[in-house]
């Protein structure tokens, strides 16, 4: 008996090891080695509510901070204003700053209406919850939000709502 306890409890250790690192692999951006995001992520393009499109490959060689959100989500729509400040603030100095939209497009569109922002919001869809788990966003919950420095590095992640201190410690971490 005493065998097959140290057998099973072996095994189960096992077991939550592997799960552990198939979960530390999936936090994993995609792109090569060293967490630079690859050709597949800066060539991703996205509508724009007001028309047109956001290709991601023109905001390469800037600080970037992409969050993700929706409309429905209450954390996402109380960031937002935080978010425009940010922009406002740090646009000048080289920061991009990019809004994706886990939504359809009528409500973001509803939403910026009445709350117009400057920075610029890709429509995502349900692709974007896809794209926010290739940066690290391993069960797609929102707000989620990835800075990325000047050579493309995936330099910090956030899964929830940020407030001032996280976006002025990326202000001074990211040197521009």
């Amino acid at each position: 008996m005493k065998r097959r306890s140290w057998v099973l409890g072996g095994a189960a250790i096992a077991a939550g090891a592997a799960g552990a690192g198939l979960s530390w692999q999936k936090m994993q951006p995609t792109g090569d080695s060293g967490g630079r995001l690859g050709p597949e992520f800066w060539s991703q393009r996205f509508e724009l509510p007001e028309g047109g499109e956001l290709a991601l490959d023109s905001l390469r060689n800037a600080p970037l901070l992409l969050n993700f959100w929706a409309t429905w989500c209450p954390p996402c729509v109380k960031e937002m204003p935080l978010l425009d400040g940010f922009y406002r603030q740090h646009q000048a100095a080289g920061w991009r700053v990019v809004g994706l939209a886990i939504d359809s497009p009528t409500p973001v569109r509803e939403f910026l209406a009445k709350r117009p922002v400057a920075f610029p919001i890709g429509l995502a869809g349900l692709a974007g919850t896809d794209l926010g788990r290739t940066l690290g966003n391993a069960n797609g919950s929102l707000p989620f939000t990835v800075v990325v420095g000047r050579d493309g590095t995936v330099i910090e992640r956030k899964l929830g709502a940020l407030d001032a201190t996280d976006l002025a410690r990326w202000a001074a971490a990211v040197r521009i």
